[in-house]
């Protein structure tokens, strides 16, 4: 009984050094979506934080159009962050070798 808890310990071990590299292989990643023709561009890193923001000086004259690009191109990109979070999660634990634990 012991031994399998000592299995599971080094499992439970395991799996947070591994979610630690995950979190950090995440939040180095930059993703980007262009909007309006590549008249807008965000740029979003995995921890959903906007890194960078490019306005094409012709969206600065409509005020509604850039509002609008701006909602959607934040919402794609931040889409495209939690996709790459949940694949690399699914990818982790599909990695993982639970077959040892009854």
């Amino acid at each position: 009984m012991f031994s399998k808890l000592g299995d599971m310990n080094k499992m439970f071990e395991g799996m947070q050094e591994n979610a630690k590299k995950l979190q950090a292989e995440l939040e180095s990643k930059v993703f980007s979506v262009k909007s309006g023709g590549g008249l807008l561009e965000v740029s979003m890193n995995g921890k959903s934080e906007v890194v960078d923001l490019s306005i094409d000086d012709s969206l600065m004259s409509d005020k509604q159009m850039l509002q609008i690009l701006l909602i959607g191109a934040i919402n794609d990109v931040n889409k495209m962050v939690q996709h790459n979070q949940q694949n690399s999660a699914m990818g982790m634990l599909g990695d993982m070798n639970l077959s040892g634990i009854k």
